[in-house]
């Protein structure tokens, strides 16, 4: 992890087109603003986690329904 030292109104570029600048801070928050190009998905931590907690668990479940699908085929076949 790189950690950076940023007064307000500065900023800091990734890869030539992203952009990250301190707007505020007060009360122990941190305001900032973002640049990018709009191909780049911007989210908060906590929005990316949910997001794949529920990729996951519909995947999971998707995988589940499949399993039964393929027994009652199997079974038919068989017969």
């Amino acid at each position: 992890m790189l950690i950076l030292t940023r007064k307000i109104d500065e900023e800091i570029i990734i890869d030539s087109n992203i952009r990250i600048k301190i707007l505020s801070s007060s009360d122990g928050q941190v305001k900032v603003g973002l640049t990018a190009p709009p191909e780049v998905e911007i989210l908060r931590a906590e929005v990316y986690e949910k997001i794949k907690e529920n990729t996951l668990m519909a995947s999971v479940n998707s995988k589940n329904k499949l399993k039964g699908i393929s027994v009652l085929k199997i079974n038919k076949i068989s017969k």
